[in-house]
């Protein structure tokens, strides 16, 4: 018995050590880059990157928020895009997964197909912008930053699945209490699904957050630039400008790695926000929703 109890001690050691050492492990890039971001051109061209700033600098932050007003302007674009966005994907990812669940629904089957089919196959990037541009007419609107991520059907699968785990007897429990279809999904089927819920949503809101290429393709009002996308643009005036040989002073005075730190940093601090708020339901939401029954 003792001899056991000391086995589960040294096994519940190693695992947190290893699991404590892979965090560390994947933390580290992450702090590398905001060290670099505070730190100043020259130093990190001359002694590279390091855990704490060799000489501290804000001037990558300086160089980034001299256009402050796009700045603002996209992370408020961004950030209502991921609100609204995932809201709206919940909604429709709900309602398309709760009928594929029920037993009783007659053509269950045959959506179920055309759900898998679509995960499969797609129409292709060409097809699917003449649609968007000429037909839909969603080119430089707001509507086309939501739409594009709307809908997964993978996410559906993992929302229908964890709606079979939901005892029948709840539901039928209700039917007798004389509650319809809506009531139900409402206040039975949503509540108790609340980690799936969590766990899509927060998928979700990474997806529209990092999300750059539907603006590049449907976007040209700079007044709806995402921020990703404006990210990418800077990104790419900084590699333009220490390429030119024309501008070679400004170039050299110009942070350009450190900056490009900076960027990653005011990309992902805020929606390494949102995962802090929803991975106490990433793996329940996961597994669960991941089993067959």
């Amino acid at each position: 018995m003792h001899a056991s109890i000391k086995g589960s001690r040294i096994s519940t050691v190693i695992v947190s050590g290893v699991t404590i050492l892979s965090a560390l492990i994947f933390l580290l890039p992450v702090v590398l880059v905001v060290s670099a971001s505070f730190t100043d051109e020259n130093t990190l061209t001359l002694q590279g990157y390091s855990l704490l700033p060799g000489k501290w600098s804000l001037e990558a932050y300086r160089y980034i928020l001299v256009n402050a007003t796009q700045l603002y302007m996209s992370y408020r674009i961004t950030i209502i895009v991921t609100l609204v966005g995932t809201l709206a994907s919940l909604f429709v990812t709900s309602l398309l997964a709760y009928p594929l669940s029920r037993r009783s629904f007659t053509l269950r089957s045959k959506i179920t197909f055309f759900v898998l089919f679509t995960m499969l196959f797609n129409g292709g990037l060409v097809p699917t912008y003449i649609w968007i541009q000429q037909y839909l007419e969603l080119k430089n609107t707001f509507g086309i930053l939501i739409l594009t991520g709307l809908l997964s059907p993978f996410y559906v699968f993992i929302m229908r699945t964890f709606f079979k785990t939901i005892p029948d007897s709840i539901v039928e429990s209700a039917y007798m209490e004389g509650a319809g279809e809506w009531r139900i999904f409402a206040t039975i089927i949503l509540p108790l699904s609340l980690p799936s819920l969590a766990t899509i949503g927060m998928l979700t809101s990474l997806n529209y957050w990092n999300d750059w290429f539907t603006t590049l393709l449907y976007i040209e009002d700079k007044n709806k630039i995402s921020l990703q996308y404006l990210l990418v643009m800077m990104m790419s005036n900084i590699q333009a400008a220490a390429l030119n040989p024309n501008s070679i002073t400004t170039a050299a005075k110009m942070p350009a790695e450190t900056a490009r730190m900076a960027l990653a940093v005011l990309s992902i601090a805020p929606i390494t926000i949102v995962f802090l708020f929803f991975q106490r339901f990433l793996v329940k939401g996961l597994t669960v929703g991941a089993v067959k029954e």
